[in-house]
């Protein structure tokens, strides 16, 4: 893209995009702004009637609610949703076969670490959970009595210690979907390859109980796993205290763990936006969809998610889906959601957030297509239900809700070992045990946050292409992967960020 006060995205669009904030009077491709138009949002190019289509990328993202001049600005005032339209899913018409390198792409390594199971991990953490929110004060006390110990400065090979406690695991059937979503979130993190040990920490009669799982998963206690329950062990002092012994026990077997290389083949990249805006559609979501077809033809794997925010742009999937079967799945997921929503009282188009329109963003259309770039343009391998375990390479889909804490922390568990995430608005996020690489769309977002933010993906505006910003991502993937702290590490973010999705009823 060139410098330039206004982009043009496609040519069948009745709208374009400024680039920087346009008064009233400025000219504006072929017509002249009637008001003041913020940059990320979007200006009419022609007359638009009322009723018709509203085109961004070629592609509708909601319908002209009254007639629109030529030179208006284009946002909610005069765009709605409109009625239901159909979409040409049009499956695995656009399916490839795997591409591999291409001529001057070369394999690329990380030095990571290979656990027992043949997993590779980014970081080599002790992982503390709760089975249980009666249970995560002391899973806090334990995790914050080993740090103040000082006794990591003694295993510099251990990344740290990793309290996770979460509001769930009572007051739920103890069987169905809420239970199950659970379950798997659980085993996930327990199991994650960023964690060399894992401490759980339960109340005792919960819903979610400890031997239960141990029971499903095939878990056998040992130098990896240990648990204990406050009410077997005595009160919530001996159960501190009981738990800091097990996690020093932990520590000369979690510093065993070296770094070594490792093929970028056995990297998953969770990709990830929030806090979106109008640029975020045309630089950093566009770029990390370069990168992340870099690491599928690499052999890695990348997961996209968020099912509300790929609604009216699943008919992009569904081409890209290697069969129907898979395709139908995207399809079935919008259904769900449809029909999850409305029980809820809600609707589909409650997402943008107030801080997405005011980026420039209008209808959950216009949003959900910028998201999908995300994903690249690789051909869909699978679809997988929240937390379930990724068992397949390539480009795949994880339903997830969009809510930004709790979409990551179904692809952490899905075995996601890296993840991107991109921002307009700017999003403070970290997700430990896996490090958050933080892409910032515009350069004055990225000039706001320097701290939070590790890629500035701006500049493809004012030139740099979407080939040499999604190599500057591919290579920092690979840099963070061995080691190289993410802005939100150096935070310290990821102790409350661990979120699972809770979907039935509380009782």
């Amino acid at each position: 893209m060139s410098a330039a006060k206004i982009l043009r995205l496609n040519a069948n669009d009745n709208v374009v995009v400024t680039v920087t904030d346009l008064p009233a009077g400025s000219p504006a491709e072929n017509v002249i702004t009637t008001m003041r138009v913020p940059r990320g949002h979007k200006v009419a190019a022609r007359a638009i009637a009322k009723g018709e289509p509203i085109r961004k990328f070629g592609q509708i993202i909601g319908f002209a609610s009254t007639d629109i001049l030529p030179g208006e600005w284009v946002h909610e005032k005069n765009v709605t949703m409109g009625e239901d339209f159909e979409r040409d899913y049009a499956f695995a018409s656009e399916a490839k076969p795997f591409e591999g390198l291409r001529p001057g792409e070369v394999p690329a390594f990380f030095e990571g670490f290979r656990r027992a199971d043949g997993r590779a991990g980014t970081r080599n953490y002790i992982g503390i959970l709760s089975s249980v929110n009666c249970s995560a004060t002391a899973v806090d006390y334990v995790a914050d009595a080993i740090n103040r110990s000082g006794i990591l400065e003694d295993y510099p090979e251990i990344d740290g210690i990793v309290p996770l406690p979460h509001g769930q695991g009572c007051g739920m059937a103890g069987k169905g979907e809420a239970f199950d979503v659970l379950s798997r979130t659980q085993w996930g993190y327990a199991s994650h390859p960023n964690f060399s040990a894992v401490l759980l920490i339960g109340l005792g009669c919960e819903v979610f109980q400890i031997p239960r799982m141990k029971e499903t998963y095939g878990i056998a206690e040992g130098d990896h796993f240990q648990s204990l329950t406050i009410q077997e062990i005595g009160g919530t002092r001996k159960a501190v205290e009981a738990g800091v012994a097990r996690v020093k026990e932990m520590l000369p077997f979690a510093a065993r763990s070296k770094r070594e290389p490792i093929p970028a083949s056995e990297l998953t990249l969770a990709l990830q936006c929030g806090g979106s805006d109008g640029y975020s559609g045309l630089t950093a979501n566009p770029a990390l969809g370069v990168a992340a077809d870099m690491l599928v033809r690499q052999g890695g794997t990348a997961i996209l998610s968020e099912t509300p925010e790929i609604y009216g742009a699943e008919h992009l999937l569904t081409r890209r889906a290697e069969s129907v079967e898979v395709g139908q799945k995207i399809v079935d997921l919008i259904h769900w959601w449809e029909d999850y929503t409305s029980k809820n009282g809600g609707e589909m188009n409650n997402n943008p957030s107030p801080g997405n329109k005011a980026g420039g963003l209008t209808t959950i259309l216009e949003k959900s297509l910028g998201a999908v770039a995300k994903g690249g343009n690789s051909t869909l391998r699978g679809v997988y239900r929240y937390a379930e375990r990724i068992d397949r390479k390539g480009f795949v889909y994880m339903d997830t809700p969009g809510y930004d804490p709790v979409a990551a922390t179904g692809q952490v568990a899905g075995g996601a070992n890296i993840l991107c995430f991109t921002t307009g608005r700017g999003s403070a996020y970290g997700c430990k045990p896996v490090p958050s690489i933080k892409l910032a769309t515009n350069n004055e977002l990225y000039a706001r946050m320097p701290d939070d933010m590790d890629i500035n993906c701006g500049d493809i505006v004012e030139g740099v292409t979407l080939e040499e910003k999604g190599q500057e991502i591919f290579e920092t993937v690979l840099a963070v992967a061995s080691g190289k702290p993410s802005k939100s590490e150096e935070l310290g973010y990821g102790r409350n960020e661990f979120v699972p999705w809770q979907i039935g009823a509380v009782m």
